[in-house]
């Protein structure tokens, strides 16, 4: 598992609450992959790569209005979703990809797994 974070503000448009006013948070995210073979380094994949894989995915989302992304013009920028996206990205680039995590406070969070 490896952690990277982003800080962002989003609304979450027709929620009927405080959360449909534009907010921020500081975004934690987590990235868990698995495998049943080791490479002959004895690691499914090296934590460098899966943190590249990370940052990379993180940085689009960084110091912006998410609501304002192309990826969240037809949905909201919830945990959720943002969890499930970071999940479709970062299998695109690495095997055995398991689960997301994403907080987006100290005791607030949603995971994302197949």
């Amino acid at each position: 598992m490896v952690e990277g974070t982003f800080d962002a503000a989003h609304q979450l448009i027709g929620h009927k609450g405080p959360c449909e006013n534009l907010h921020g948070h500081s975004w934690k995210v987590q990235l868990f992959l698995n495998g049943n073979k080791l490479n002959k380094l004895g690691v499914v994949v090296d934590f460098k790569e899966i943190k590249t894989a990370l940052n990379s995915i993180l940085a689009k989302f960084d110091h912006t209005n998410l609501n304002s992304l192309s990826r969240f013009k037809k949905m909201n920028p919830t945990s959720e979703n943002i969890a499930k996206l970071v999940f479709d990205e970062a299998a695109k680039k690495l095997v055995g990809v398991s689960k997301v995590n994403v907080f987006e406070s100290a005791i607030s969070s949603a995971s994302y797994k197949r």
